[in-house]
Protein backbone atom coordinates (compact mmCIF):
# COMPACT_ATOMS: atom_id res chain seq x y z
CA UNK A 1 0.00 0.00 0.00
CA UNK A 2 1.44 3.62 -0.85
CA UNK A 3 2.46 5.51 2.11
CA UNK A 4 1.45 9.15 2.95
CA UNK A 5 5.02 11.08 3.33
CA UNK A 6 4.62 14.75 5.06
CA UNK A 7 7.82 16.14 3.51
CA UNK A 8 8.22 19.70 4.98
CA UNK A 9 10.44 22.37 5.77
CA UNK A 10 10.26 23.41 9.68
CA UNK A 11 11.62 26.45 11.32
CA UNK A 12 12.89 25.81 15.13
CA UNK A 13 9.91 27.50 16.37
CA UNK A 14 7.57 24.75 14.54
CA UNK A 15 6.49 27.38 11.41
CA UNK A 16 6.68 25.72 8.00
CA UNK A 17 6.23 29.84 6.71
CA UNK A 18 6.03 33.18 7.32
CA UNK A 19 2.46 34.72 7.77
CA UNK A 20 2.44 35.59 4.40
CA UNK A 21 3.34 31.97 3.08
CA UNK A 22 7.13 33.05 2.74
CA UNK A 23 9.48 30.06 2.43
CA UNK A 24 12.38 31.97 0.97
CA UNK A 25 14.26 32.42 4.63
CA UNK A 26 14.98 29.12 5.06
CA UNK A 27 18.78 28.66 4.20
CA UNK A 28 19.80 26.18 1.57
CA UNK A 29 23.24 25.35 1.49
CA UNK A 30 24.89 23.06 -1.63
CA UNK A 31 24.71 19.67 0.71
CA UNK A 32 21.44 20.09 1.55
CA UNK A 33 20.71 20.66 -2.15
CA UNK A 34 22.68 18.04 -3.57
CA UNK A 35 20.89 15.77 -1.07
CA UNK A 36 17.17 16.96 -2.39
CA UNK A 37 18.29 16.63 -5.93
CA UNK A 38 19.45 13.14 -5.72
CA UNK A 39 17.32 11.59 -2.83
CA UNK A 40 14.46 13.43 -3.24
CA UNK A 41 14.47 14.93 -7.03
CA UNK A 42 10.70 14.02 -6.95
CA UNK A 43 9.86 16.88 -4.37
CA UNK A 44 11.66 19.78 -7.19
CA UNK A 45 9.07 21.38 -8.84
CA UNK A 46 9.05 20.85 -12.51
CA UNK A 47 10.08 24.23 -13.47
CA UNK A 48 13.55 23.43 -10.92
CA UNK A 49 14.14 20.00 -12.17
CA UNK A 50 14.69 21.25 -15.61
CA UNK A 51 17.24 23.77 -14.27
CA UNK A 52 19.08 20.92 -12.52
CA UNK A 53 19.28 18.86 -15.36
CA UNK A 54 16.44 16.13 -13.75
CA UNK A 55 14.17 14.15 -16.36
CA UNK A 56 14.90 11.06 -14.77
CA UNK A 57 11.58 9.63 -14.29
CA UNK A 58 9.69 9.81 -11.28
CA UNK A 59 11.52 7.90 -8.04
CA UNK A 60 9.80 7.78 -4.53
CA UNK A 61 6.40 9.58 -5.01
CA UNK A 62 3.66 9.46 -7.60
CA UNK A 63 1.70 11.80 -6.35
CA UNK A 64 1.67 15.42 -4.59
CA UNK A 65 -1.18 16.59 -2.23
CA UNK A 66 -1.05 20.59 -0.80
CA UNK A 67 -3.39 23.23 0.59
CA UNK A 68 -4.33 26.64 -1.48
CA UNK A 69 -1.65 28.04 0.51
CA UNK A 70 1.14 25.65 -0.54
CA UNK A 71 -0.58 26.21 -4.42
CA UNK A 72 -0.96 29.89 -4.41
CA UNK A 73 2.69 31.30 -4.83
CA UNK A 74 2.67 29.13 -8.12
CA UNK A 75 -0.44 30.57 -9.34
CA UNK A 76 0.83 34.28 -8.55
CA UNK A 77 3.60 33.65 -10.92
CA UNK A 78 1.92 31.58 -13.71
CA UNK A 79 2.47 28.18 -12.70
CA UNK A 80 -0.20 25.87 -12.88
CA UNK A 81 0.93 22.88 -12.82
CA UNK A 82 4.28 22.87 -10.49
CA UNK A 83 4.34 19.12 -9.90
CA UNK A 84 3.96 18.08 -13.29
CA UNK A 85 5.71 15.00 -12.97
CA UNK A 86 3.77 13.67 -10.40
CA UNK A 87 -0.31 13.64 -9.93
CA UNK A 88 -1.27 16.62 -8.40
CA UNK A 89 -3.85 17.34 -5.82
CA UNK A 90 -4.93 20.29 -4.30
CA UNK A 91 -7.25 20.52 -1.62
CA UNK A 92 -9.43 23.88 -1.43
CA UNK A 93 -12.86 24.89 -0.70
CA UNK A 94 -12.37 28.22 -2.28
CA UNK A 95 -10.34 27.36 -5.80
CA UNK A 96 -12.67 27.09 -8.60
CA UNK A 97 -11.85 23.41 -10.68
CA UNK A 98 -8.54 24.13 -12.21
CA UNK A 99 -7.84 25.53 -15.76
CA UNK A 100 -5.22 22.73 -15.80
CA UNK A 101 -6.11 19.46 -16.81
CA UNK A 102 -3.32 18.13 -14.96
CA UNK A 103 -4.43 19.30 -11.54
CA UNK A 104 -7.35 18.31 -9.83
CA UNK A 105 -8.81 20.58 -7.06
CA UNK A 106 -10.76 18.42 -4.52
CA UNK A 107 -13.16 20.91 -2.25
CA UNK A 108 -14.47 17.29 -0.01
CA UNK A 109 -13.06 15.38 2.48
CA UNK A 110 -8.99 15.20 2.36
CA UNK A 111 -8.78 11.74 4.55
CA UNK A 112 -10.93 9.82 2.18
CA UNK A 113 -8.91 11.38 -1.04
CA UNK A 114 -6.07 9.49 0.75
CA UNK A 115 -7.37 6.80 1.63
CA UNK A 116 -8.58 5.85 -1.67
CA UNK A 117 -5.40 7.20 -3.14
CA UNK A 118 -3.35 4.82 -0.90
CA UNK A 119 -5.26 2.00 -2.61
CA UNK A 120 -3.88 3.01 -5.76
CA UNK A 121 -0.79 1.40 -7.55
CA UNK A 122 2.09 3.29 -7.55
CA UNK A 123 4.32 5.58 -5.72
CA UNK A 124 3.89 7.71 -2.65
CA UNK A 125 1.72 10.34 -1.58
CA UNK A 126 3.58 13.28 -0.70
CA UNK A 127 1.91 16.04 1.25
CA UNK A 128 3.43 18.97 0.78
CA UNK A 129 1.56 21.57 3.17
CA UNK A 130 0.05 23.14 4.73
CA UNK A 131 -0.68 22.65 8.45
CA UNK A 132 -4.17 23.08 8.01
CA UNK A 133 -4.27 20.06 5.53
CA UNK A 134 -2.12 18.48 7.43
CA UNK A 135 -3.38 18.51 10.82
CA UNK A 136 -6.32 17.11 9.19
CA UNK A 137 -4.87 14.58 7.32
CA UNK A 138 -2.39 13.30 10.64
CA UNK A 139 -4.36 9.69 11.32
CA UNK A 140 -3.42 8.87 7.52
CA UNK A 141 0.36 10.11 7.60
CA UNK A 142 2.94 6.79 7.67
CA UNK A 143 6.03 8.97 7.35
CA UNK A 144 7.05 12.74 8.18
CA UNK A 145 10.26 13.99 6.75
CA UNK A 146 11.40 17.05 8.33
CA UNK A 147 14.02 19.38 6.97
CA UNK A 148 14.48 21.13 10.64
CA UNK A 149 16.51 24.82 9.66
CA UNK A 150 18.52 27.01 11.87
CA UNK A 151 16.55 29.99 11.87
CA UNK A 152 13.64 31.04 14.10
CA UNK A 153 10.36 32.40 12.16
CA UNK A 154 8.09 34.12 15.27
CA UNK A 155 4.95 33.79 13.35
CA UNK A 156 3.74 31.86 10.87
CA UNK A 157 1.96 28.95 9.63
CA UNK A 158 2.20 25.85 11.99
CA UNK A 159 3.27 22.14 10.93
CA UNK A 160 0.46 20.95 12.47
CA UNK A 161 -2.91 23.15 13.08
CA UNK A 162 -6.19 21.74 14.14
CA UNK A 163 -7.31 19.68 17.19
CA UNK A 164 -5.48 18.23 19.75
CA UNK A 165 -4.95 14.65 18.43
CA UNK A 166 -1.50 12.64 19.67
CA UNK A 167 0.54 10.43 17.48
CA UNK A 168 3.29 8.72 18.08
CA UNK A 169 6.37 8.15 15.68
CA UNK A 170 9.35 6.81 15.61
CA UNK A 171 12.51 8.40 14.84
CA UNK A 172 14.31 6.44 12.20
CA UNK A 173 16.69 8.76 10.27
CA UNK A 174 18.93 12.00 11.24
CA UNK A 175 21.25 13.65 8.97
CA UNK A 176 22.95 16.93 10.16
CA UNK A 177 24.08 19.22 6.82
CA UNK A 178 26.97 21.56 7.14
CA UNK A 179 24.47 25.11 8.09
CA UNK A 180 23.62 22.89 10.93
CA UNK A 181 20.32 22.20 9.20
CA UNK A 182 19.03 18.16 10.26
CA UNK A 183 17.12 15.82 8.31
CA UNK A 184 14.82 13.94 10.42
CA UNK A 185 12.95 10.72 9.09
CA UNK A 186 10.17 9.65 11.22
CA UNK A 187 7.90 6.59 10.66
CA UNK A 188 4.16 6.07 12.48
CA UNK A 189 4.23 3.77 15.53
Amino acid sequence: MRKLVYYIGLSIDGRIAGPAGEFDFYPLEDDLLEFITTRLPDSLPTHVRSQFGLDAPVERFGTVLMGRGTYQPGLDIGVTSPYAHLRQYVVSSTLPASDDPAVTIVSGDPLELVRRLKKEEGGDIWLCGGGKLAGELLPEIDEMIIKYYPVVAGAGIPVFAGDFQPHLFDLVDTRTFANGTLLLTYTKK
